[in-house]
């Protein structure tokens, strides 16, 4: 029988072990239910049940973050190439990140696994979405080239700044070397990024924020305290089977995440017994026109987008986000559709206080929460005895392993997303 009482409750890598070998690695934001998922999966799954019978005891590396977990992962399943990984894949050819490294200008490429001795690899990864994820997440912080041939147009990505500098318009460039050790630069620090050096990268673009502002070259501060910023949500991304994908097998996880939630909020709303619905909130605007509003909602652990909904603000006179979020919240109200068990809104104590103001006149005693950002934080739409003796919102901080504050933000993020598709789809309207 497996000892699994020490295992802790956070990020990292798990490995099931016969003596000195390796059978299997995973990860999780929660090691301890993720094993326990194993052990309870395999009493339908034949594969599952060979890795628990064929296990003698279960070690394990705790990380910061999923990111760096996905990471470590890949480096440990090459290393050891343990059997259940490979089994458990259906023989499916594993996916690499390949760079070129002996180019001019190193290119980046998914591919099935290969060695032409010309290139570094990164992984395995078991999917193709989580290691695009990776590429897509990591080129808005540093950016590179995936075309194969130089051409003597720009390509599309370098018009988004996804390709900077682009290796086409160094080549038309006659004094290039900078450029070219720009482009090179940044390919090194992809490269420690995907060896998982994240707090080497983090603390050379701190040191060139302070120089900068030191300086006061605030421009280019700017742009190391946002590629700071990226970074760290770079590093709070959850991946394959997070909430946002709404798969099945996912219940455990999300199971964990609302359970920790309702611990967060017990304090403030004693009447939480269940989450069974949440609904949270995001405006989008573009100069004062099309802006728009997004309600996501998550219905028994999972994404519900047939709940999903969307505004367009009426009355395009408002001057701030919290009259636009009031025209929203009363127009949500007055419809016929389940009442949530928890609001979350985008934004702090000022949209706080404008859905308190319409909750408290329709005599409603639904829990409201803000997530406030630079950093994180969540604000509580309760109002309690603060230590200086006033009446006030608590404002709560978390660590990124924090499995409810990071359902939380998932949420917010989906919002987002979903309420700038909409407004970039009202944009393009008014364009035409």
């Amino acid at each position: 029988m497996l000892d699994i009482d020490n295992l802790p409750s956070t990020i990292g890598i798990y490995l099931f072990k016969n003596k000195d070998r390796v059978l299997y690695v995973g990860k999780s934001i929660n090691i301890k239910v993720r094993v326990k998922s194993h052990i309870k999966n395999a009493e339908l799954n034949q594969k599952e049940a060979l890795i628990i019978q064929k296990s003698d005891h279960v070690e394990y590396l705790i990380t910061d973050s999923e990111f760096s977990a996905l990471l470590l992962e890949s480096q440990l399943i090459n290393k050891y190439q343990p059997k259940y990984n490979l089994i458990l894949k259906d023989d499916k050819t594993p996916l690499y990140i390949k760079i070129t490294i002996k180019d001019r200008y190193p290119k980046v490429f998914v591919v099935r696994k290969e060695n032409n001795k010309q290139s570094i690899y990164f992984g395995p990864f078991s999917s193709r979405k989580n290691t695009e994820i990776i590429l897509r997440q990591i080129r808005k912080i540093i950016p590179f080239c995936t075309d194969k041939k130089i051409s003597n147009k720009s390509c599309f990505y370098s018009k988004v700044g996804l390709c900077n500098p682009c290796p086409n318009i160094i080549e038309k460039t006659s004094d290039n070397k900078l450029l070219i050790k720009h482009y090179q630069k940044n390919i090194r620090l992809l490269i420690k990024l995907l060896k998982g050096e994240t707090n080497e990268v983090k603390k050379q673009w701190q040191k060139e924020l302070i120089i900068h502002n030191n300086k006061k070259a605030y421009e280019k501060a700017i742009i190391y305290r946002d590629r700071l910023i990226m970074l760290e949500r770079l590093t709070t991304l959850h991946f394959q089977n997070d909430i946002i994908e709404g798969k099945i097998n996912q219940s455990l996880k999300v199971n964990e995440a609302l359970y920790d939630l309702q611990k967060i909020l017990i304090t403030y709303y004693t009447e939480i017994n269940i989450l069974n619905r949440i609904e949270c909130y995001d405006i989008s605007t573009w100069m004062q026109n099309s802006t728009t509003a997004s309600q996501v909602v998550m219905t028994d652990g999972y994404v519900d987008k047939k709940q999903y909904r969307r505004f367009k603000i009426n009355n395009q006179k408002l001057q701030s986000d919290v009259e636009r979020l009031h025209e929203v919240m009363r127009r949500r109200l007055r419809q016929n559709w389940p009442k949530p068990d928890l609001f979350i809104i985008d934004g702090g104590r000022p949209q706080i206080d404008t859905i308190k103001l319409i909750l408290d006149e329709l005599k409603l005693k639904i829990p409201l929460i803000g997530i406030a950002k630079r950093p994180d934080r969540i604000i509580i739409g309760k109002k309690t005895v603060s230590q200086s003796g006033l009446f006030s919102y608590p404002t709560l901080f978390f660590k990124n392993n924090r499995p409810g504050f990071n359902l939380i933000r998932q949420l917010r993020d989906e919002a987002h997303r979903f309420a700038k598709k909409y407004h970039l789809l009202l944009r393009n309207k008014m364009m035409l």
